[in-house]
């Protein structure tokens, strides 16, 4: 029989953010490689939004989820609906893709793309304790051999805007290219090292939940 305690809460809970293009999908994956999918679970706010998005406009969901040229013909009016939902109720968004995920039992949580100052004040209000915001930076050189093109009323909008300027408890420097160089690989420490940080941090903060109380 497994000794195996399921959580009521998580013990981590990390908020990534980032610009298109700066890489927070392949940096969530790699932290969640380290991790091991056992414990630890990604978590994409706008998942429930493109579900529901889709439901309503009769669009094909598994498409609104990856980075094709159907979900770019939609994406500004998309936002637009996204908006008016979180307008109505800021976390709206944030439940839906926590509570009722098929992996809310697992003691780590990496959401993957948070957007807004309400995303971040949801998970500070909801988790204090367990929760640590983390910003993916990429220089606009990587992010455009990326594919960037910036695209008004996307990129200039709230969703890609509203965290401009914010702290946050960890910035990931994701530079990386396919070339292999002498620089590439400085960056791809870089990258190693940022990830390698979170590994620890949430090692720790494990150990300190199972620890009985005194």
């Amino acid at each position: 029989m497994s000794n195996k305690v399921v959580p009521t809460h998580p013990a981590v809970v990390f908020v990534f953010s980032g610009k298109r293009k700066s890489g927070k999908d392949f940096v969530t994956e790699k932290l969640k490689d380290a991790l091991g999918d056992e414990i630890c679970e990604i978590m994409r706010l706008s998942a429930p939004l493109k579900k529901q998005y889709a439901l309503e406009n009769n669009l094909d969901f598994e498409k609104l989820l990856d980075a094709s040229e159907y979900k770019e013909r939609v994406r500004v009016d998309m936002i637009s609906w996204g908006e008016a939902r979180r307008d109505a109720d800021p976390g709206y968004f944030c439940r839906l893709s926590t509570v009722e995920n098929p992996g809310a039992h697992k003691p780590v949580w990496i959401i993957s793309d948070a957007r807004r100052k309400t995303d971040i004040e949801y998970f500070t209000k909801t988790y204090p304790s367990a929760m640590l915001t983390v910003r993916v930076e990429a220089k606009p050189s990587t992010r455009t051999k990326r594919g960037f093109v910036f695209t008004k009323n996307v990129d200039d909008a709230p969703s890609e805007c509203d965290l401009d300027g914010l702290s946050f408890d960890k910035v990931i420097y994701n530079n990386g290219t396919d070339e292999i160089t002498e620089d590439s690989q400085v960056l791809e420490q870089v990258l190693h090292a940022g990830i390698s940080d979170l590994v620890q941090h949430a090692k720790a903060r494990l150990n300190t939940e199972s620890q009985p109380d005194s």
